[in-house]
C-alpha cells in the first residue's frame, strides 16, 4: 500500500502509524493527508462548470457549490482530511467489451456490489480508532456528500486530476475509489501531486460523443455515464449511435490513459467483476421487468437509475447491435407501461427493421403520449430501406 509522510524529523508520528496500518489492513491502496484550505484553485473551476450549465440535470451540484468549495463550510472543526483510495482496477481492458454487439457494457465500477457500501463501513472503522487514540471528532465521506474527493485526492499526493478530470496515480492507473475521513486531530499534511499527463491526450480524443470542450473541462451533457446515468429522460437522439452497446457508464477515457500500464487487478474480491455482469446479453437485459431487474442488480450501483431507465439504454445498445433476432423483443416493450421504454423500443426498430415492415408497425400504434409519438415520426424517417442499408 502506497502511503505518506512528512513528519520534519521524517518519521511519521504514532497516530500516522496507526491510519497507515489500519489503512492497509482495511484494503486501501494508498492513503494521505492534506489540510481543508487545501483546495482553493478547485473553487473557481467548479463555478465555471456550473455556471456554463456542464451539469446538466444535477442540480444538486449548484444547491451545494458553496459546501462542495471549502470543507470548513461542510464541518467548520475539520482540521486534517485523510484521503483513502481503494483499488478496483479491471482484470481486462473493459474496451474489449465494445466489440461484442450483442453484449452490454457496463462500466468496471458497477460490475459488483456498490463501492459506497463496501468502503463506508471500513472507513467508519478506521475513524473509530482514530478517535480512539486521539479524542476529538471524525466525519466519514464516500461520494454522497458535498465533498470534492478528486481535488482533496491530489492534494494529499494521491494522485492528479487528469485532461478528463478523473484522479490518475503513476502507481495504479484510472482505477481508484475515493472516501475521506474528516477530523479535528491535527496531522501533518502530505505533500500534493502535480501533473504528468503532459502532451498526451488520449483521453480526449477517445470520447464518442466529444464530451471534453478543452482540456481538463468535461461537459457532462454529452457525457455517456451522464446520459446513461443521471439522464431521466430519453437518450438525446445525437448521442444515441455513439453510445453502442454501452447501458451504464462509459468507461473509454479511464481505460486508454497509459499510466494504466502499471494498474493491478482488484484484489478485494466484492470489487472483482461478476461474471454475469462483464458483458450480459442484450437479448436477456430486454426481457428485465422491475421484480427481475432488482434481483439481477441487488447491490449493484446501477440498480439505483431503476429498471425503466436501464432498459431504455439497452433499447439503445439493441438499436446499435445490427442483430434483427432482437427485433421481436423490442417490439413487446412497445406495449410497456413506461412512455421512456417504449420510446426507446421504437427507436430501437426503426434501426432493426426495414422501411416497409416498421411502416406497418407504426401503422397499427395507437400511442397516445406525445413524446413516443415523435419517436414514430422520427423512426419513419431513420428506418432503412432494406436490411442491406
Amino acid at each position: 500500500m502506497r502511503t505518506s509522510t512528512s513528519s520534519g524529523a521524517g518519521k511519521p508520528d504514532k497516530l500516522r502509524v496507526l491510519i497507515d496500518r489500519e489503512a492497509r489492513e482495511a484494503g486501501f491502496a494508498a492513503v494521505a493527508v492534506t489540510r481543508p484550505d487545501a483546495i482553493p484553485n478547485a473553487v473557481p473551476r467548479l463555478a465555471r462548470f456550473v455556471a456554463d450549465g456542464m451539469h446538466g440535470s444535477m442540480g444538486w451540484m449548484e444547491e451545494t457549490l458553496t459546501r462542495r468549495a471549502d470543507p470548513r463550510v461542510l464541518w467548520p472543526e475539520v482540521r486534517s482530511i485523510i484521503v483513502l483510495a481503494m483499488n478496483y482496477g479491471p482484470d481486462r481492458d473493459p474496451r474489449s467489451a465494445l466489440e461484442l454487439k450483442d453484449r452490454a457494457a457496463i462500466s468496471v465500477y458497477a460490475q459488483n456490489r456498490d463501492y459506497h457500501d463496501v468502503i463506508k463501513g471500513r472507513l467508519k472503522g478506521i475513524a473509530g480508532k482514530i478517535v480512539a487514540a486521539a479524542g476529538g471528532d471524525v466525519k466519514v465521506f464516500v461520494d454522497t456528500a458535498p465533498v470534492m474527493e478528486k481535488p482533496l485526492a491530489e492534494a494529499a499526493g494521491i494522485g492528479w486530476q487528469g485532461k478528463h478530470t478523473n484522479l490518475v496515480s503513476r502507481e495504479f492507473g484510472s482505477w481508484l475509489f475515493l472516501g475521506t475521513i474528516f477530523t479535528t486531530a491535527e496531522i501533518e499534511a502530505d505533500q500534493p501531486d502535480v501533473d504528468h499527463c503532459g502532451s498526451c491526450r488520449a483521453c480526449l480524443d477517445v470520447c464518442p460523443t466529444d464530451a471534453f470542450p478543452a482540456p481538463y473541462r468535461l461537459d457532462a451533457r454529452r457525457c455517456i455515464s451522464y446520459l446513461t446515468i443521471e439522464n431521466k429522460g430519453p437518450i438525446p437522439l445525437e448521442f444515441r449511435e455513439k453510445m453502442g452497446n454501452r447501458v451504464y457508464g462509459c468507461d473509454d477515457c479511464l481505460a486508454v490513459c497509459p499510466w494504466n500500464k502499471f494498474a493491478q487487478a482488484a484484489s478485494e474480491a466484492k470489487l472483482a467483476a461478476r461474471d454475469d455482469l462483464r458483458a450480459p446479453a442484450i437479448a436477456d437485459l430486454l426481457e428485465l421487468d422491475d421484480a427481475a431487474f432488482r434481483v439481477r442488480f441487488s447491490g449493484s450501483p446501477v440498480k439505483r437509475i431503476g429498471r425503466d431507465r436501464f432498459v431504455r439504454n439497452v433499447l439503445i445498445a439493441a438499436g446499435n447491435s445490427g442483430e434483427p433476432q432482437l427485433a421481436e423483443r423490442c417490439r413487446v416493450l412497445l406495449a410497456d407501461a413506461s412512455p421512456l421504454v417504449r420510446g426507446a423500443a421504437v427507436w430501437a426498430l426503426s434501426r432493426l427493421l426495414d422501411r416497409p415492415a416498421f411502416e406497418a408497425l407504426a401503422s397499427k400504434s395507437a400511442e397516445t403520449d406525445p413524446a413516443v409519438a415523435v419517436e414514430w415520426r422520427t423512426g419513419l424517417q431513420l428506418a432503412p430501406l432494406s436490411r442491406g442499408g
